[in-house]
């Protein structure tokens, strides 16, 4: 049955945590005001290929042609502007530091309310009827796990999608995430660590909805050697082609917090339009809990939170988007 229980703390603040399993011991609200830490800035030349890819052919373009996105400016290398938060904003943080420290101190009612959550897990038979399109057998492929399914109702459709049978419905594992009907908030798209066979679906996506971040929340290969997530993003060789789409990397950078960033521009053959996207690994997150601290979460924050929310969706994934925290500034 599909895993999609989470647990969610209500306090009455403009930051907002939503997490998925156990809860940790939070450090955010007392530091959310910390400088950024220092960045170790890699920027890339105009770069061709001097090797190949196994599942995508590079484009012989030796640089990305000139950004039609309107979020390229607000991508920077620098480290991000502190938050100057205003004193009801503190007050309404204080706030939450102290409901998270309260519930901390009561872990047989944490427990009790994801034990409630579990058991309203959604039934075999109701995955069935509310997931019938990622159940297709067109579609089963294209699912990393069998058990982390999008709804009918809440997945995203891909309008121009390699696969142009009828019965494919532009199916890609991804779904909407809207945090409020409010416009001046973020919104998101929840997904799976793409395939191989499911790159350009990834990217036309990213494309479709001119999504400016995408948050990978995993690394490419654990410890064990066992493969995480495709590598969907590495560009730095040169540009890179998945169908009529091709995605160019403008710089990388890594910052002490663990982050690796990268400013990559992805381009239409076909009309030259381009969308520029703000690519933030976070390869250190634990694949069965959360990080010990805050540091990188703290980061990614700063980050988004001087893109506009008109600008499109943020992607979020990791190896299969059940298991992560949602941080949404609200």
């Amino acid at each position: 049955m599909i895993k999609q229980a989470h647990s969610s703390i209500q306090i009455p603040n403009e930051i907002q945590f939503i997490g998925f399993g156990t809860i940790t011991k939070l450090t955010f609200f007392s530091s959310i005001l910390h400088p950024s830490s220092a960045l170790q800035v890699r920027p890339l030349g105009n770069l061709t290929s001097t090797r190949s890819r196994s599942h995508h052919r590079r484009h012989p373009m030796a640089a990305a042609t000139s950004s039609s996105s309107s979020n390229t400016s607000i991508f920077s290398p620098d480290s991000p502007p502190t938050l100057a938060l205003k004193p009801h904003q503190i007050k309404l943080c204080s706030q939450a530091l102290e409901a998270f420290t309260d519930k901390l101190q009561k872990p047989d009612v944490i427990n009790q309310e994801f034990a409630r959550l579990q058991a309203k897990r959604i039934t075999a038979s109701d995955m069935r009827r509310s997931c019938s399109v990622a159940l297709d057998n067109v579609n089963v492929n294209k699912n990393r796990y069998m058990d982390v399914l999008p709804f009918d109702e809440t997945r995203v459709v891909l309008d121009s999608c390699k696969d142009y049978r009828p019965s494919v419905r532009g199916y890609i594992n991804a779904s909407f995430i809207s945090t409020s009907s409010s416009k001046s908030l973020s919104k998101f798209i929840a997904t799976q660590g793409p395939l191989p066979h499911t790159y350009e679906d990834f990217w036309e996506m990213v494309f479709q909805y001119k999504c400016p971040a995408i948050l990978m929340l995993t690394r490419l290969v654990d410890n064990y050697k066992m493969v995480k997530c495709g590598d969907y993003f590495q560009a730095e060789d040169g540009p890179r082609d998945f169908g009529n789409l091709i995605v160019v990397s403008k710089w990388i950078k890594s910052s002490n917090s663990s982050l690796i960033l990268r400013h990559l521009e992805v381009n239409h053959k076909e009309s030259e339009e381009s969308v520029a996207v703000l690519h933030i690994q976070y390869p250190e997150w634990p694949d069965h809990g959360v990080p010990n601290d805050t540091l990188a979460v703290r980061e990614m924050l700063k980050r988004l939170y001087h893109l506009p929310p008109d600008l499109g969706r943020i992607v979020v994934h990791c190896r299969y988007w059940k298991n992560r925290n949602i941080l949404r500034n609200s």
